[in-house]
């Protein structure tokens, strides 16, 4: 993985000086909290309902062991023990103290790790699919482009004040792991007559006014690569709204301007700069590249994983749905699960977080990832280590064989965290995994994704859920909206709305009702939810969700 050069050391421990600086005049009354508040978001530092909230960047989601267990430490010696991973693959820490935050900030520093831009008007953390450099069908690492992309938006002068956060994701296979096309800008890498780039989508997001992006660059080569994207940012800083919070998004730009005018400016702009990019961003990709370099894979026998996936029922339910294939036969992909049953989607302990770095560590190569699914992933262990591996996990209960299955929920922190939350969504995961834990239904279900936001800003990403949930406030009383047949997948579709919201205590009952009908309807054991959605519509799904007996039980 990427290692710090001076300057990028130097850089991070200026400003952790600074912010420093910034808090000791916020904590004797010389700032106020209106001024210090520009201060602290562009050091990831939020105040939410109960306290302050320290969101730090963890770039395309990549950690070392090192970093990972400077992460327990930080949450043992200044949160409550615990820290909560995000579906922008960041971590956050929700009960540190003010006078505490610049410490925090130079352990972090320790470990090569930052808060810098995972808040504010900005770029924010670049994020990628987090089977990189491992997948089975990836055509390139998009890691590297990543990097270079971090170091290029990094403290960007243009870009600081810019009408609204910017999020731009990366990835690099077939399958689209890291939904590029509700992004400001998706990159898809691939290749063009032997050269490699990448295509440009733009205008994604979700939110108030969820979009799919669109394809503005077919293909564009690395070298042109950070031209074009500073010629995409520059128009949209021009054009975007800054009148209305809720309208300043590039996708209302590409929306209102239309796809082909927004190219037609990007072109015209990008021509201008051109020149003033040398070849140096392609020599500064490929050292970049020498970091993303494979392990040497071991070559030997699997044995101890056959005996156990044909002796060990709870290790082959396991292997079932927690595991992905590897781009090496005798490996694969673990993705660790976060979502116990009952438990808060996305938070570990600091005792699980030092189990998964010794896990790296012993068994991984050293890699862990946080994926915009808030589940953690050790991308490279042979499988011989995999029984040895899944009984560590076992012991801090992270071995959940959940993956992909009703109880691995997303769920943003909602009403119990979040200040600009209007309805819980943390309670509501723990319903839904509890009650299917309960009635032994999870894998006869099998793949489906219920994805679940305390409010309109969709952190939960609900509109690309397979069910999607949205808690709102409706006169002070939370209620929850269904949509169905979301994906954020590369064939990316928007959920739709299936009528009245429900009740804080009859949204399990419903999420019941629908799966109910699921299994009532489909084809075989097979079709998954969302293929029967497809197939046969919003009907049947509807009709469970809304008997005639309790239509008047719902409020609009």
């Amino acid at each position: 993985m990427y290692k710090y050069n001076d300057f990028d050391a130097a850089f991070v421990r200026a400003r952790c000086a600074q912010f420093r600086g910034q808090v000791e005049r916020r904590v004797d009354g010389s700032l106020t909290e209106e001024e210090f508040r520009p201060l602290r978001l562009m050091n990831g530092l939020y105040l939410q309902l109960h306290a302050y909230m320290l969101r730090v960047a963890i770039p395309y989601g990549t950690l070392n062991p090192d970093q990972m267990d400077q992460l327990a430490y930080i949450a043992d010696t200044w949160d409550k023990g615990y820290g909560h991973f995000t579906t922008r693959q960041n971590i956050q820490f929700n009960w540190p103290k003010l006078p505490d935050v610049p410490d925090m900030l130079d352990a972090l520093a320790d470990v090569e790790m930052h808060a810098i831009q995972t808040s504010g008007n900005t770029i924010r953390n670049v994020t990628a699919d987090h089977f990189a450099g491992a997948a089975a069908d990836e055509i390139a690492d998009p890691r590297p482009v990543a990097e270079l992309i971090r170091q290029w938006s990094t403290d960007h002068p243009e870009f600081q004040f810019l009408p609204r956060k910017f999020k731009v994701a990366v990835t690099g296979a077939e399958a689209d792991r890291a939904v590029v096309r509700a992004h400001d800008i998706g990159l898809v890498l691939k290749r063009h007559n032997g050269e490699l780039g990448a295509q440009v989508i733009v205008g994604g997001g979700l939110g108030r006014t969820p979009m799919i992006g669109k394809v503005l660059k077919d293909f564009i080569s690395f070298g042109d690569l950070l031209p074009y994207l500073e010629a995409v940012v520059s128009v949209w800083n021009l054009l975007g709204r800054r009148d209305n919070k809720y309208k300043a998004r590039i996708k209302i730009t590409v929306h209102e301007h239309g796809i082909d005018d927004i190219a037609a400016r990007v072109e015209e702009r990008f021509a201008l700069i051109r020149p003033d990019f040398d070849e140096s961003a392609l020599d500064a990709l490929a050292q970049i590249e020498h970091f993303f370099a494979p392990p040497v894979f071991a070559n030997k026998p699997v044995d101890a994983y056959t005996r156990a996936y044909e002796n060990d029922r709870m290790f082959r339910a396991w292997a079932d749905t927690n595991l992905a294939a590897h781009k090496d036969d005798g490996y694969a992909i673990v993705t660790v699960s976060t979502k116990a049953h009952g438990k808060t989607p996305g938070d570990a302990t600091s005792a699980q977080m030092r189990v998964l770095a010794q896990a790296a560590r012993d068994w991984g190569h050293d890699e862990l990832r946080i994926s915009h699914e808030q589940n953690v992933i050790l991308p490279h262990v042979h499988k011989s280590n995999l029984p040895a591996l899944h009984a560590a996990l076992k012991a801090v209960d992270l071995a959940t064989a959940n993956i992909g299955l009703i109880s691995d929920i997303i769920a943003c922190p909602g009403m119990d965290y979040c200040a600009l939350a209007t309805a819980r969504a943390i309670p509501v995961a723990q319903g839904i995994a509890t009650r299917f834990d309960e009635l032994k239904l999870e894998h006869d279900i099998g793949a489906l994704k219920i994805k679940i936001s305390g409010c309109i800003n969709a952190c939960g990403h609900h509109h690309v859920g397979h069910i999607g949930i949205l808690g709102l406030d409706r006169a002070g009383v939370e209620n929850y909206q269904i949509t169905l047949g979301g994906d954020g997948t590369e064939t990316t579709v928007i959920g739709e709305r299936t009528g009245p919201g429900f009740a804080y205590d009859e949204i399990v009952p419903a999420i019941e009702r629908l799966i109910a009908a699921y299994l009532e309807v489909r084809d075989h054991a097979d079709e998954t939810f969302l293929a029967t959605y497809r197939r046969l519509g919003m009907g049947p799904f509807k009709a469970a969700l809304y008997p005639p007996k309790e239509d008047s039980a719902h409020a609009a």
